[in-house]
């Protein structure tokens, strides 16, 4: 585990209207270098757009890493850390009120990833004073303006 690199990402998800057009970003921090990647879709949710964020910064790794990745999104920091992704394959991918998860196939690709790299998921204060947490809520947003230019 300590030969792999260490890669510090930073993921926000954004949707005007929820749903309605969205934007994700995330930036991805080794060493002293950093890339910044967004992407939009115009039809989705906050939640799809967060978890996009992350599958993106992930699969833009080139090789297995350790990874620190931070969010403002409890949803993605407590199915990893609280054990509710475990929860729902143990229960066929069915929530506490046993109805389907929403998003699996992104959650599926997510446990995917997190095979192949070893993934802290840390949670940040949305808005607040983290700016690289800040950075991807502007590119986010700025990436829902492209899809509809003002």
């Amino acid at each position: 585990m300590q030969g792999k690199p260490l890669v510090k990402i930073y993921t926000d998800g954004a949707c005007s209207g929820n749903p309605g057009p969205g934007g994700w970003a995330a930036i991805l921090i080794y060493n002293e270098t950093s890339k910044e990647i967004w992407g939009a879709e115009p039809q989705t949710t906050n939640n799809r757009m967060e978890l996009t964020a992350a599958i993106a910064a992930l699969r833009a790794l080139k090789r297995p890493c350790r990874v620190r990745l931070y969010s403002d999104s409890s949803y993605l920091v407590n199915a990893f850390n609280n054990g509710w992704l475990q929860n729902w394959q143990n229960n066929g991918w069915k929530n506490s009120r046993k109805d389907p998860v929403e998003n699996r196939e992104l959650w599926e690709e997510l446990l995917e990833l997190s095979k192949v790299h070893d993934i802290s998921w840390i949670k940040v204060k949305g808005h607040a004073d983290n700016i690289y947490n800040n950075r991807c809520d502007e590119l986010a947003v700025a990436a829902i303006k492209q899809l509809r230019p003002e």
